[in-house]
C-alpha cells in the first residue's frame, strides 16, 4: 500500500491548491478526484458560466455599437459556437490544473474515495492508499426539491451549460446568484425569461438598494419578468414544454432551470469509518483552522457549509495544507468578497448596511453613482454605484458594495482597504488615477464624510 503524508479528496478550487501547497512544504501528497480535475467551479460552474456571459455581453455591445458611432448591421450570434468556445476555455484550464499538480509532484488518482479507517482510503473499491493527514474538499452539487419532476425540459445549472442551443423561453426557479446570472445571460441573447422566487425579492442576501438596482435593470433593460413572494406550484413538463402555477396564473415556457440551491457532496465517503458524521444539514463541521473532529482530518470549501465560494475554498485549502503539514497553526481568512455576474454586476465584502442595522451598530455610509464618473460616461456604462459602510465614530471602513460596471473587479480594492483597516479619510486621501472606474471608491469615501467634490451636498 502506497502511503502519503497528505491525501486530498476532491480536486476543485479548494482541493488542488491544498495539494500543491502541501507539496511545496515538502509533504508527499496524493489527490483523488471522482470526476473532472478542477471541480464544479472550473468544469460546470464559475468558468463556463462566465465564458458564456462574456459572449453574451459581446453580442450586446455589438448591438449597441451605433451609440458609439460604429455601424454594424444584421448582427447575429451562433450559440453552438459560444458553447464550443466555453468548452475550449474549460479544457485549457483543466489541463493546466493537472500540469500544476504534476509539476509539484502530486500523485493523481481518478475515482471515488472512501475511508476504510482514519488513515486508510480506498479508491473505487480496490486501490488502497495510506494517509497521515486527509483534507476533504468534495464540494457541493445542485439540490433538487422533491416537488420538481424529472424531465429533459427541467434542468439544473450544469445541464443548462451543456446545451448547444438556447430555448426561446425559460422559467428560472430561484432568484439567487446562479439563477440571476444565467437569466441575465439568456436574456441578453433574446430568450424570454421569467424568474420565480419564493422570497420577497431576488438576491436577498444583498442590501435593498443593490437588489433594486439589479432588478430594475433586468426588468427594464433586459426584459426579464421577475415574480417574487410566492411559490411555483404544480410544475409539469412534456414534449411541448414546461408549466407551473403561481397564484392564479399559469406560466409556460420551453425550459425550466432549477436554481433553488446546493447541497454538500459526502455520499460514498464512508465518514463513519473515520470517526466523522455530517450535521443536520449534511455538512462536515470544521473549525477556523479547517480541523474536523477527527484529529488527522481537515475539511474545506462548500462541504463545510461555510461561505460557498471558490475563492474562499482556495484560501481555506492553503490554510488546511499548512496546518496539516505542521508548523504554527493559523486560522482561515474571514473577510470574503462576494461577486455576482448579473447584468449589472454586483460585489460585496465585509459588513452590509442591513447587517449593521440588525446588530444595532452605528454606521455611516457613503455612495457615489457611476453616472458621475467621466470614465463611465466615456465607456457608456453608467448604471449603478459603489458604497462604503464605516463605523460611525472612527470612520473605519467595515464593508463595501458595488453594483455596475467592473463591480466584480473593483471589489478587490475595497477588500484590501477593509483588511488594512483604512478609514474613510485615508481612502479618500489616496490619489486614484483619472479617468477610471476605481475613482468611485474615492468619491464615495468623500461622500461618507460629507466632502464629495463631484456629487451634490447632502441635505442637512
Amino acid at each position: 500500500m502506497e502511503r502519503f503524508d497528505v491525501v486530498v479528496i476532491g480536486a476543485g478550487p479548494g482541493g488542488y491548491p491544498a495539494a500543491i501547497r502541501a507539496a511545496q512544504l515538502g509533504a508527499s501528497v496524493a489527490i483523488v478526484e471522482r470526476e473532472r480535475f478542477g471541480g464544479t467551479c472550473l468544469n460546470f460552474g464559475c468558468i463556463p458560466t462566465k465564458t458564456l456571459i462574456a459572449s453574451a455581453e459581446t453580442f450586446a455591445r455589438v448591438c449597441d455599437a451605433a451609440a458609439f458611432g460604429v455601424n454594424v448591421s444584421g448582427a447575429t450570434f451562433d450559440y453552438a459556437a459560444m458553447v464550443r468556445r466555453k468548452d475550449k476555455v474549460v479544457d485549457q484550464l483543466r489541463g493546466g490544473v493537472k500540469q500544476l499538480l504534476t509539476a509539484n509532484g502530486v500523485k493523481q488518482f481518478s475515482g471515488s474515495a472512501a475511508f476504510k479507517d482514519r488513515e486508510t482510503i480506498v479508491v473505487d473499491g480496490d486501490l488502497t492508499i495510506g494517509a497521515k493527514k486527509t483534507i476533504i474538499a468534495t464540494g457541493s452539487t445542485s439540490a433538487t426539491p422533491g416537488f420538481i419532476p424529472k424531465h429533459d425540459r427541467i434542468v439544473e445549472s450544469r445541464a443548462f451549460l451543456a446545451l448547444d442551443r438556447l430555448p426561446k423561453s425559460m422559467i428560472v426557479l430561484g432568484g439567487g446568484f446562479i439563477g440571476c446570472e444565467i437569466a441575465s445571460m439568456a436574456a441578453m441573447l433574446g430568450v424570454k425569461v421569467v424568474i420565480v422566487e419564493l422570497l420577497a425579492d431576488i438576491l436577498m442576501l444583498l442590501d435593498a438598494d443593490l437588489r433594486s438596482e439589479v432588478r430594475a435593470h433586468m426588468e427594464k433593460a433586459l426584459g426579464v419578468r421577475v415574480l417574487t413572494g410566492a411559490p411555483l406550484a404544480d410544475i409539469a413538463a412534456d414534449a411541448n414544454g414546461v408549466s407551473g402555477r403561481r397564484g392564479d396564473e399559469t406560466l409556460r415556457a420551453d425550459l425550466l432551470l432549477n436554481a433553488v440551491g446546493r447541497r454538500p457532496v459526502t455520499e460514498g465517503l464512508n465518514l463513519a469509518a473515520a470517526g466523522l458524521e455530517v450535521d443536520a444539514r449534511g455538512f462536515i463541521d470544521a473549525d477556523a483552522y479547517c480541523r474536523t473532529k477527527a484529529a488527522t482530518i481537515f475539511a474545506i470549501g462548500d462541504v463545510t457549509g461555510k461561505t460557498q465560494l471558490a475563492h474562499f475554498a482556495t484560501s481555506q485549502g492553503i490554510v488546511a495544507a499548512e496546518n496539516a503539514v505542521g508548523g504554527k497553526p493559523r486560522r482561515h481568512e474571514t473577510l470574503v468578497p462576494n461577486v455576482i455576474f448579473t447584468a449589472p454586476e454586483v460585489a460585496t465584502v465585509g459588513l452590509s448596511e442591513s447587517e449593521a442595522r440588525a446588530a444595532e451598530r452605528p454606521v455611516k455610509t457613503g455612495k457615489f453613482r457611476f453616472s458621475g464618473l467621466g470614465k463611465s460616461l466615456a465607456a457608456g456604462e453608467t448604471t449603478g454605484f459603489v458604497k462604503w459602510i464605516a463605523d460611525a465614530n472612527s470612520e473605519r471602513l467595515l464593508g463595501a458594495a458595488a453594483v455596475g460596471p467592473r463591480a466584480t473587479e473593483l471589489i478587490a480594492t475595497a477588500t484590501t482597504a477593509i483588511r488594512a483597516e483604512f478609514t474613510a479619510r485615508e481612502l479618500g486621501e489616496t490619489i486614484h488615477a483619472h479617468p477610471t472606474f476605481s475613482e468611485a471608491w474615492m468619491e464615495a469615501a468623500h461622500a461618507l464624510r460629507g466632502e464629495s467634490i463631484h456629487a451634490p451636498p447632502r441635505r442637512r
